[in-house]
């Protein structure tokens, strides 16, 4: 099981990675709008265009991460004050009950939405807008397959939690646990 949480971690830092990157080019492609429209006054309609799918890209592709990272949001209020082993129930529940079905549903889903765009030609509506719309339409169902095998990977990793918990104890497992029922 050790193992496959390292896949599965290793998975979700590469798709991190994507997500910085969308983010640097997003910071950049801002900067030179900005100082092109008001030292310039040049402005460029496609260019604002692909910060919009920029944006979209690195949020789609940093769900994965984030969930790896145990970083989403959540109502911290009553959970932080249970033990491990239920917050490890919990995540795995959430998981299963939530993420999971909504994630299977968009997937599912979204693809007939990507081809239509690409048998249509779908473009922007803007003069001098972005062409082949099917592109960033496609990133969602991608990311949310992405988000899917994530999940199971944070599955893992709270099992992986329980198993540890019930093998060292519950005081050890404080001391020197990277799992993510630890510190969630």
């Amino acid at each position: 099981m050790k193992r496959a949480e390292k896949f599965f971690a290793v998975f979700a830092k590469i798709l991190g990675i994507l997500s910085i990157t969308f983010l640097f080019l997003l910071v950049c492609f801002v900067l030179f709008n900005v100082c092109a429209r008001y030292f310039f006054h040049y402005g460029n309609v496609a260019l604002q265009e692909l910060e919009w799918h920029f944006f979209a890209c690195m949020f789609l592709f940093g769900m994965s991460y984030t969930l790896q990272q145990d970083a989403h949001v959540r109502v911290d209020v009553i959970y932080d004050s249970l033990s491990p082993r239920k917050k490890a129930y919990i995540n795995i529940f959430g998981v299963i009950f939530f993420l999971l079905p909504f994630a299977l549903l968009i997937v599912c889903i979204s693809p007939d939405f990507v081809i239509e765009a690409y048998e249509s030609g779908e473009t922007s509506a803007d003069p001098g807008g972005l062409a082949y719309r099917w592109i960033i339409k496609s990133t969602i169902p991608i990311c949310f397959g992405f988000l899917i095998i994530s999940a199971i990977g944070f599955i893992v990793q709270n099992i992986n939690a329980l198993i540890q918990i019930k093998k060292a104890g519950f005081a050890e497992f404080f001391v020197n646990s990277q799992n993510s029922a630890k510190g969630v």
